[in-house]
């Protein structure tokens, strides 16, 4: 089972998940400092936000290849589903950045809720949801933050 006795989040899963906020952080710091390298920083910060919404995407995979308590029904529409976070981030790249960072950010906060509703019909762990929650917070607030500067700064090329 994932369920662990404790509801305590594993050392190397919060060195992970909240190391992963860094470059969302610095990045969205440095789209509001400015400078010669801001419309840089807000492409770096879309794109880095792409890559993290498919990689969130694709923990459904793995959910639905190993938690042997789900319906066949609930494990192809995790496997469905696993893809969709990927389509999204990648056809958001192709979007103004106010646009890309809205698109980024609604599947991000769509995800979080399809991760609490699995987290509900199966043995997950404790942690699980608490962090995801956190992590979606800062994903969202620093893609939100980039959108913002931009609109007032002007579009990323």
């Amino acid at each position: 089972m994932l369920r662990p006795s404790s509801s305590v989040t594993p050392s190397i899963v919060a060195w992970l998940g909240y190391g992963g906020l860094i470059p969302f952080l610095a990045l969205a710091a440095a789209t509001v400092v400015g400078g010669d390298y801001a419309a840089l920083a807000g492409r770096g910060l879309l794109t880095y936000g792409a890559v993290i919404l498919s990689f969130v995407g694709a923990i459904n995979w793995g959910f639905a290849m190993t938690l042997g308590s789900l319906s066949e029904r609930r494990r192809t529409q995790l496997w469905i589903w696993s893809v969709i976070p990927a389509l999204v981030a990648w056809a958001a790249l192709f979007l103004l950045a106010s646009a890309a960072s809205a698109a980024l950010v609604v599947c991000f906060i769509v995800q979080y809720w399809q991760d609490r509703r699995l987290a509900r019909e199966a043995a997950l762990a404790a942690w699980f949801i608490p962090l995801r929650l956190r992590l979606t917070i800062g994903a969202s607030l620093s893609l939100t933050v980039g959108a913002l500067v931009t609109s007032i700064r002007g579009p990323v090329p």
